[in-house]
């Protein structure tokens, strides 16, 4: 049975993966096949797409369908998006719901959809893993055939072993997120303990406004991650408190500017999800000001480092 999954997966991964609209590169990662512009998701650098990767976590447009949620983040000029389970894939698809009980028919037009969209489905989360290692594999198995890189999860500490095996065999990474206070993982310090024993598979989803709403420095949260951190569900908030909501990025009160810079600083390539849980009918507007304010953000930090590296390279020169 087990050769039998793995067969299917293979064969749907050649015909999802292979078609000529898959095998081309996001427009952000074609500079070398003659890419005019990058979008934002790049920063308005080709080689931002080496680093960290904006997108949308799908739970932003909950109260819609993904094939809507993928349009939207397609209006955003988005390269990336993260799959939440259970929403409802398309108003022509019936009752069929993001996740692994979909059908490789089904998974095949999402898969279209996207590809038409020029975005890529990279996350998915948050997912149900745990001690169970059969409906894990069925959560690995969707995950493989539709290309995503990174499970967000929050699983029992006692299955972390299973789940990194798995993570290492399908490799694809599993990022430990943190809900607010009083759920098990609100605290970095639990995370760190959780996953000290894992691999570099297992690491930690940086949720930067439950943070806020536990309490916690986000930045400092940052810090004590460094080098485990894999993903990141980004916000800023209107206020510190565990009822805040999201606000545009840069103008509440998590020091969205000097997170990107910490995330920077550590070398961090994973996916940086706006999950914007406010102004659930019309988001889009403010969630543009987020990718505005990453662009400028990020682009800036990158111009500098390579100004930098530049320079290092010129004086080198003169020493030898």
């Amino acid at each position: 049975m087990r050769g039998t999954i793995c067969a299917m997966i293979t064969a749907a991964a050649m015909v999802l993966v292979c078609s000529p609209a898959s095998m081309a590169a996001p427009a952000c990662c074609a500079k070398d096949a003659g890419a005019i512009n990058c979008g934002p998701s790049c920063s308005g650098s080709c080689a931002g797409c080496a680093g960290m990767k904006l997108g949308t976590q799908a739970y932003t447009f909950r109260l819609f369908t993904f094939f809507e949620a993928v349009d939207k983040a397609k209006q955003l000029g988005l390269d990336f998006i993260e799959v939440f389970p259970g929403q409802q894939v398309s108003k022509d698809m019936g009752d069929a719901k993001m996740g692994p009980d979909l059908t490789m028919a089904q998974m095949a037009r999402i898969k279209n959809k996207l590809d038409e969209a020029g975005i890529r489905a990279i996350g998915y989360g948050v997912a149900g893993l745990g001690k169970d290692e059969a409906e894990n594999r069925k959560v690995f198995d969707f995950a493989k055939v539709m290309g995503i890189t990174t499970i967000t999860a929050e699983p029992p500490e006692d299955s972390l072993e299973l789940i990194d095996r798995l993570a290492n065999e399908y490799q694809i990474n599993v990022a430990i997120h943190n809900h607010p206070k009083p759920s098990h993982y609100w605290n970095p310090d639990t995370v760190l303990k959780a996953i000290k024993n894992c691999s570099k598979r297992t690491g930690a989803c940086a949720d930067t406004g439950h943070w806020v709403r536990s309490g916690l420095d986000p930045l400092e949260c940052l810090k004590k991650l460094e080098g485990r951190i894999l993903w990141s569900h980004f916000k800023d908030l209107n206020e510190k408190s565990p009822n805040a909501h999201d606000v545009p990025w840069g103008t509440g009160v998590c020091n969205a500017k000097a997170l990107v810079t910490e995330l920077h600083r550590q070398g961090f390539k994973g996916g940086v999800m706006a999950e914007y849980e406010h102004n659930w009918e019309n988001s889009v507007p403010d969630l543009a000001k987020c990718a505005e304010f990453f662009t400028t953000t990020y682009g800036e930090l990158v111009k500098q480092a390579k100004a930098k590296e530049t320079a290092q390279e010129k004086e080198d020169d003169k020493q030898q």
